[in-house]
């Protein structure tokens, strides 16, 4: 299974939100996480990691073909202090969108080849995705699609205007909220998109996943454990079983038809804010 984490707009936290998620995984598979932000990646830094192995030299191999793409990303994998499973994305933007560029030409990606193992979940951290993405390819090819967001007017106006493009990217596109701000369920029915969970602001929690942590910690040891792990959960339960004898997915997966308008209007039904803002 591939994974795609990405935000429409700003930094509201996808590379928090992968790690999260890939930190608390339910079951017995061990998850990737691969930093594929055009942007650069932020984890060499936060845990003090050596460059390589990792998104550059993956890319290098990958050229090469010097290895079975189905085993080539496991062999440029890190450990964090937790024992997840990285492949670290090099700090500079240059060299991110240069790696993601050979990744993304040959199709399958190792990503992709990965992932259809049995058993294995490969998240794919790609941070804002722009028009001239190198990325776009390895979202396209996913199972999954979470877009991050703050759920507050200037953001959420933000996300609705491209929102229709982004739902033509995945055939499984849903928000996860990151902070306080419109309630869930109003954001899901005003862009008509499934809200798959909502991370709360936990400073706490977020600085474990920031290398300030001395290891991983249960689920039940802080709200960003607790969150991450129901929203792992319901990734894994409701896209790892087979569809029904009718073919179809639970009914809250349902997403909107594409072509259908999606604009800042949208937004004009919400209610009040709750909350006093959101996380970073």
């Amino acid at each position: 299974m591939l994974i795609a984490v990405c935000s429409l707009k700003g930094s509201p936290g996808a590379t928090t939100l992968a790690t999260a998620l890939g930190a608390w995984w339910p079951g017995q598979e061990n998850p990737i996480v691969v930093e594929a932000d055009p942007a650069g990646g932020d984890l060499m830094a936060r845990f003090r990691l050596p460059d390589t192995p990792g998104l550059v030299s993956l890319a290098a191999a990958a050229r090469g073909r010097g290895a079975a793409a189905s085993t080539l990303l496991a062999q440029h994998t890190q450990l964090l202090p937790g024992g997840l499973r990285v492949v670290v994305g090099p700090v500079g933007a240059e060299q991110a969108r240069a790696a993601l560029a050979v990744l993304a030409s040959g199709l399958p990606s190792p990503l992709r080849q990965t992932a259809d193992q049995p058993e294995t979940t490969v998240i794919a951290d790609c941070g804002r995705v722009d028009p001239d993405s190198p990325v776009f390819p390895i979202i396209r090819s996913a199972d999954a699609m979470l877009l991050v967001a703050r759920p507050h007017d200037d953001e959420l106006a933000h996300v609705a205007l491209k929102l229709q493009a982004a739902q033509q990217w995945s055939r499984r596109p849903c928000f996860v909220l990151v902070g306080d701000g419109y309630p869930t369920a109003e954001v899901s029915q005003a862009l008509r998109i499934p809200v798959m969970g909502r991370v709360p602001r936990d400073n706490r929690g977020a600085a474990a996943l920031c290398g300030q942590g001395t290891g991983r910690r249960g689920p039940d040891k802080s709200a960003l454990g607790r969150a991450a792990a129901k929203i792992a959960l319901n990734i894994h339960a409701h896209w790892r079983v087979p569809a029904g004898s009718n073919g179809t997915r639970a009914p809250h997966l349902r997403v909107a038809v594409p072509g259908e308008p999606v604009s800042s209007a949208a937004l004009q039904p919400l209610g009040p804010q709750t909350g006093n803002g959101a996380t970073s």
